[in-house]
């Protein structure tokens, strides 16, 4: 349940549209569900602004399920990262016909209201091409949370004048998410080319000395250039998160 959804129900109450016990049927799951395994936080986006969202690394296909269905009789969208192919092909049977997996981001959505309008703009950029299923991943997050996203990929370094063709897109954009395994410099030369907030994703990516995107993540820690905050290793869906709660407060200046 969110905010729109409470201001629902409550008005449908007082118009007398819902009596109290259907009013108390549907707050039931508040705040929280117990599956025994999990407890579902169907309070968080009340609170928050945003859903839980399941992690599915660590999980059987069983307990996704659960905690699907669980969501699902809530009436909240789904957002599932992490979700390998072959534990998709398994829950498909089970799943509403809305659902869309996106293979490369390893999502799964279950969007409840498509119809809502997109907030401002993220830009999203990767450096290559393999650092496009985490730039996929933050797409993903960020769309389902209500922001428009454009995405600018395989524009890194060693042929920077793709990145440079390209800055009038970037300078659009209220947010921009900067996506890079290797060495992680694309952040700071993005942070020295625009006026906006940027979300350094270093990925695991690269050769040996990378140590699986510690060398990224460090780059991005130490850069030069302000203006760029740095979430964890692989974590799109952190960024996609992060990028959304500032795109909106973009929505708030200009009603202002």
């Amino acid at each position: 349940m969110d905010p729109r959804d409470l201001k629902k129900l409550l008005d449908d109450l007082h118009q007398q549209k819902l009596t109290p016990q259907q009013a108390i049927k549907k707050l039931k799951t508040l705040p929280y569900e117990n599956l025994g395994f999990a407890r579902v936080d169907h309070h968080r986006g009340l609170r928050s602004g945003m859903p839980e969202v399941i992690y599915c690394q660590g999980k059987t296909v069983a307990q996704i399920k659960k905690i699907i269905q669980s969501m699902n009789r809530a009436g909240h969208s789904v957002l599932a990262t992490k979700l390998g192919k072959d534990s998709f092909r398994k829950l498909k049977p089970s799943l509403p016909k809305n659902s869309e997996y996106n293979e490369m981001a390893q999502t799964l959505v279950i969007e409840k209201n498509k119809q809502r309008k997109k907030s401002g703009l993220i830009t999203i950029i990767s450096a290559g091409t393999s650092d496009i299923p985490i730039a996929e991943e933050a797409s993903v997050t960020a769309q389902l949370l209500g922001s428009k996203v454009e995405t600018l990929f395989d524009v890194g370094v060693a042929g920077i004048h793709r990145l440079l063709d390209n800055l009038e897109q970037i300078h659009e954009a209220r947010v921009v998410i900067v996506v890079a395994g290797m060495e992680g410099a694309l952040a700071s030369v993005v942070g020295g080319l625009v006026d906006k907030p940027i979300i350094a994703v270093p990925t695991s990516i690269g050769y040996g000395a990378s140590f699986g995107g510690v060398s990224a993540l460090l780059t991005m820690l130490n850069s030069c250039a302000p203006g760029i905050a740095v979430v964890n290793i692989d974590n799109g869906f952190g960024a996609g998160s992060m990028a959304h709660r500032i795109n909106l407060l973009g929505d708030s200046t200009e009603t202002e």
